[in-house]
């Protein structure tokens, strides 16, 4: 049919037309005399998003994957050791990653559809008396499964553990979209990505460090260049960049910051909580289960479903593409052809949720799953109109 792609994957996600438009600029020469008057203030409005005051931020031409390379080469020496767990394909991307540069990771393993296990977390420090461990990494948004998880709890097991280990956080998918407080959680490293809750083409690794991680990054011994924060916080301080910069994409920042200063960050998190309650009601109403296996794991920037026993995810996510023009995120891994995601962050409301969901039950139907028609529909729809005023209020 013709008419454009929906996309409903939790990232790369739509682009505001503003944005669009920001990016849509002739090319600029980013050693000009003026870039400082643009780029100083940009650093500024990206501590906001992160909620700190007190850290620095750091913005990479890269993916988030170049953000967790950035972040751990930085500030930690070869053969250090790490807590991680892994409960989804990011978090074992994350593992990967730091077994590959060298460090030594003790990983939990959890159930998929879980999240960070604080409570182990908690006793794993309290039992390093010697401090062996030097950071833990907790994937706050867990997308392919769809599982958030409690960072300020984390933080809470930390100090009660009195460990010194730094505190590194995969806000990918969760920074700019749910609450996230780098400052009052005691968040060391938080590494995000243009793609999710910033609105923009993937293509830039966006970071912040605490003081302390800074610190450490004056004596750690991992090799590194392209991403070494020290060429970055000399340019940086000047308004400038220690190679060349993606200044479309910096410009396309600049519109989406503004965009979501001028909502308001608790504004934006209640407004995904509420489109993301809306989808849960829909797949309760179609009789599936979400890949989270409890509430509090429920994510509120993307949903992993799981379809009947018998059938195939894949043929769902093929059929709303190919017949509905409907883009949904495939399942990872692990629950490879057992899930489909619908993601929900970034550029949307209600009515745009409300076609995804239309889109997903029709797939479904097309290849045999048993839910009735217009069932998620209905319920998503009755609690949108049944509680869209008071969202519409507290935007006010």
């Amino acid at each position: 049919m013709p008419g454009p792609k929906s996309l409903f994957v939790p990232g790369p996600t739509n682009v505001p037309e503003a944005v669009r438009k920001a990016i849509d600029v002739p090319m600029e020469d980013h050693r000009a005399p003026d870039i400082p008057d643009f780029i100083l203030p940009l650093f500024a409005d990206l501590k906001k998003i992160f909620r700190t005051e007190t850290g620095q931020v750091f913005v990479f031409p890269a993916s988030g994957t170049g953000g967790w390379e950035a972040a751990i080469t930085n500030t930690l020496n070869p053969g250090d050791k790490v807590l991680a767990a892994r409960f989804g394909q990011f978090s074992h991307l994350w593992i990967d990653l730091c077994q590959r540069i060298g460090l030594e990771v003790e990983v939990v393993e959890c159930d998929w559809g879980t999240g960070v296990p604080v409570e182990e977390f908690g006793k794993r420090l309290a039992a390093d008396t010697d401090h062996a461990i030097k950071a833990v990494l907790a994937t706050q948004n867990e997308t392919a499964t769809g599982v958030q998880s409690d960072i300020a709890g984390l933080r809470r097991a930390m100090d009660a553990a009195n460990h010194p280990a730094m505190l590194y956080v995969d806000g990918v998918s969760s920074i700019g979209s749910v609450d996230f407080r780098m400052d009052d959680w005691g968040v060391d490293l938080a590494v995000s990505g243009s793609q999710k809750g910033f609105m923009l083409p993937a293509g830039l690794a966006i970071l912040g460090a605490s003081q302390k991680a800074l610190k450490a990054a004056e004596s750690a011994q991992m090799r590194r260049c392209y991403f070494d924060f020290a060429d970055m916080i000399k340019t940086n301080a000047t308004g400038y960049f220690p190679y060349t910069p993606p200044m479309s994409l910096l410009r396309g920042l600049r519109a989406s910051i503004d965009r979501m200063l001028e909502e308001g960050l608790d504004n934006i998190f209640a407004r995904h909580h509420f489109l993301a309650e809306g989808v849960r009601r829909a797949v309760d109403a179609w009789g599936l289960k979400l890949c989270a296996t409890q509430s509090k794991w429920h994510s509120d920037t993307v949903s992993a479903i799981v379809v009947p026993e018998g059938f195939d995810a894949n043929d769902v996510i093929a059929r709303a593409y190919h017949r509905y023009g409907l883009s949904l995120g495939a399942g990872l891994s692990v629950v490879a052809g057992k899930v489909f995601r619908i993601g929900h962050l970034g550029d949307l409301n209600e009515l745009m949720v409300l076609s995804a969901i239309a889109g997903a039950e029709m797939a479904m139907r097309d290849v045999g799953i048993p839910i009735e028609a217009g069932s998620g529909v209905a319920a998503a729809e009755e609690y949108y109109r049944q509680n869209g005023a008071e969202m519409a209020m507290a935007a006010e």
